[in-house]
């Protein structure tokens, strides 16, 4: 089965990022810096295409596919922000944003076929078009040319690169192995996520400074700060998870649960349904709907509605603001100034969206 490459996301995709930039900088004195950020997110952007290019005409196409469906290149924007605290964006630089955005690439075709998911960034899934197995070539592919980018950049970080990956294989492995006996599986899901998705946000931010020639010092505070954000960024997915379906990418309320995706508010469910409670009687529906034992959609999105506004929602969102929080803190060894004010805004600007 072959499939066209999506074309018409990509420029939605660079508006958007320029919105998210405008964002960024609030006041006067700060939106100086806006320039020079779009300027590289362009940069970015053009030679991504190029960068997952190979000259093998059918691994062209597919490494291209989810690329050119979209995507807000949030990590990017990072290292370029993060940049701002040395020389600003330098070629080195780019080349560590595109190289971060490649691998994030790379996990979302492993991360399909892990989930089976149906769909991605609004277009069916590379497992769906091509199978599994070419969608995990793909994907090794990608996190190959990555690797092959950082390596050829003056002042190569290629070792934290190579750390980064094993992170989010160990990440994806935890993920799929589940909690062990007598592990918390609250605190199993959590260190899930500082590796599946808090170590590539907390690289973006690193290589920000380390191809900057930023002061040395500022790197293990964005390191923390990456870490925090990214997983209180996957905590507002796990509620959004929730929310009625999404116009533009298409998932349906309760996408990750539906695919045995662990949830925070699932969890939290599991921790407090006691025998003959209501919380018992959800969790039992919910664990039919998704198990394959019941393959009502109507039900299952009843019983969605129903965890949505049930409070351990509530608390997901309380804990996702307090990993903010604790990201935000971490820049307290930043000078002061529009890249700390710009961080702070970024925090904020992830743990409060809606879709």
């Amino acid at each position: 089965m072959s499939a066209r490459v999506p074309v018409a996301r990509r420029s939605k995709s660079l508006s958007a990022q320029i919105g998210l930039t405008e964002r960024l900088f609030l006041s006067g004195d700060d939106r100086g810096m806006v320039g020079a950020i779009e300027d590289g997110l362009e940069q970015v952007e053009q030679g991504l295409l190029e960068r997952v290019s190979f000259d093998d005409g059918f691994a062209d196409v597919t490494t291209r596919y989810l690329l050119a469906a979209g995507g807000k290149r949030v990590r990017p924007l990072l290292t370029l922000l993060t940049a701002q605290l040395g020389d600003g964006v330098s070629p080195a630089v780019v080349t560590a944003a595109q190289a971060v955005e490649i691998l994030h690439l790379a996990s979302l075709y492993h991360d399909d076929v892990m989930d089976e998911a149906e769909q991605r960034r609004g277009v069916p899934s590379a497992q769906t078009v091509w199978g599994n197995s070419v969608a995990i070539l793909t994907g090794d592919l990608l996190f190959a040319r990555a690797s092959k980018l950082i390596a050829r950049v003056d002042g190569s970080n290629v070792v934290g690169q190579t750390e980064t990956f094993e992170r989010l294989v160990l990440g994806q492995l935890h993920e799929t192995i589940g909690p062990q006996p007598g592990e918390d599986p609250v605190e199993h899901y959590l260190g899930v996520l500082r590796d599946k998705t808090g170590a590539l946000i907390s690289a973006a931010a690193e290589w920000g400074i380390v191809f900057s020639g930023a002061p040395g010092e500022y790197r293990q505070p964005l390191v923390e700060f990456g870490e925090r954000i990214g997983v209180a960024f996957q905590l507002v997915d796990d509620v959004i998870d929730l929310a009625p379906q999404d116009a533009e990418t298409g998932k349906r309320a309760g996408t990750d649960l539906k695919a045995g995706v662990p949830t925070l508010p699932l969890l939290y469910l599991r921790r407090t349904a006691r025998p003959g409670t209501a919380d018992e009687a959800l969790l039992t529906r919910i664990e039919a709907l998704t198990s394959g034992k019941d393959d009502d959609q109507v039900a299952l999105e009843q019983a969605v509605a129903e965890l949505r506004a049930h409070p351990v929602t509530a608390e997901t969102t309380r804990e996702a603001h307090r990993w903010a929080a604790e990201a935000v803190a971490a820049l307290d060894a930043l000078p002061e100034g529009t890249v700390r004010r710009a961080l702070i805004r970024f925090a904020d600007l992830l743990v409060d969206r809606s879709n």
